[in-house]
């Protein structure tokens, strides 16, 4: 059995993970995903206790329980590159021996649900509804950079997807990454529109804003919302949701993301508030999770 060696797997003198300062047994089973740090107090206030809370960085952690079962809430910060150190170290954190630096015989299955914000690419998506992501098209490139990547993703949506935008070949290769159908079962209802969410390695650029800065393509926002495939349609904008996606495919884990709608990019219009939508949001997904 091969031993991940020390610059593979970094551990912190205390025994913790090197960027999350978790240990093994600190987490639980079904782990929450939010960008802000700010919104794990959000999360765990309406826990029935608290375990542990954990800071490193933007990375903030606290373990607790709700009717009984034990929750985990993670900021993981911003983009696709935080989400691969925070989705590997968790999965480090119940799938390896950290004595022996090899991989556990039984493997732990973990629920990932990432809570965040976002924009509408499709006019009729209401501002400050909750959308539930069924697909995630990864703009970052993410997953080209590990093995099997091909074994997971939508491969016949990707090609149609590269087609009809008359994809930038200076562009990194889109991938498409499918929630866990048990999740999304589990989080439907209330204010939730089922879509498809582009995650883009960036706020300005790759998601089509112009500052001072021209964009390679000034109509791809366009042709976005105007694709279709099969009877799916691309409906929103956010940074992480693919990242959580296809790693949790490769390492057996199911996820699932939803996000408050806060800003319709082509009819225009924006919340005025969206943390009430947000805290009850919160609260809809808690209950999905612990019922």
């Amino acid at each position: 059995m091969r031993k991940i060696e020390a610059s593979e797997l970094i551990i912190n003198p205390d025994g913790s993970i090197f960027h999350l300062h978790l240990k093994p047994g600190e987490i639980a089973d079904n782990i929450i995903l939010v960008g802000d740090p700010g919104r794990v107090e959000l999360v765990s206030s309406f826990f029935d206790t608290i375990e542990l809370k954990k800071a490193n960085r933007e990375f903030v952690t606290c373990t607790g329980a709700l009717n009984g079962k034990r929750i985990t809430v993670v900021a993981t910060g911003i983009g696709t590159d935080n989400i691969d150190i925070v989705v590997n170290e968790l999965d480090a954190l119940v799938n390896v021996d950290f004595d022996t630096r090899t991989v556990k015989k039984e493997h732990t299955q973990l629920n990932f649900v990432r809570i965040g914000t976002s924009g509408a690419l499709q006019k009729d998506i209401p501002v400050e509804s909750w959308l539930l992501s069924e697909k995630s098209i990864g703009f970052d490139g993410l997953l080209n950079f590990y093995a099997r990547r091909n074994e997971v993703a939508d491969l016949d949506f990707e090609k149609a997807f590269v087609k009809a935008l008359d994809w930038n070949p200076l562009l990194t290769a889109p991938y498409v990454m499918e929630a866990a159908p048990a999740l999304l079962h589990r989080l439907d209802g209330g204010k939730v529109v089922r879509g498809v969410t582009i995650s883009a390695p960036g706020f300005y650029g790759p998601q089509g804003r112009e500052l001072r800065l021209d964009l390679a393509d000034k109509h791809i926002n366009q042709k976005i919302s105007d694709f279709r495939y099969q009877d799916y349609r691309v409906t929103n904008y956010e940074m992480e949701c693919s990242a959580i996606y296809g790693l949790s495919a490769l390492l057996g884990h199911n996820a699932a993301t939803v996000c408050v709608i806060i800003a319709n990019r082509l009819a225009g219009e924006a919340s005025v508030d969206y943390k009430p939508g947000m805290k009850e949001l919160i609260q809809h997904v808690l209950k999905g999770l612990t019922k």
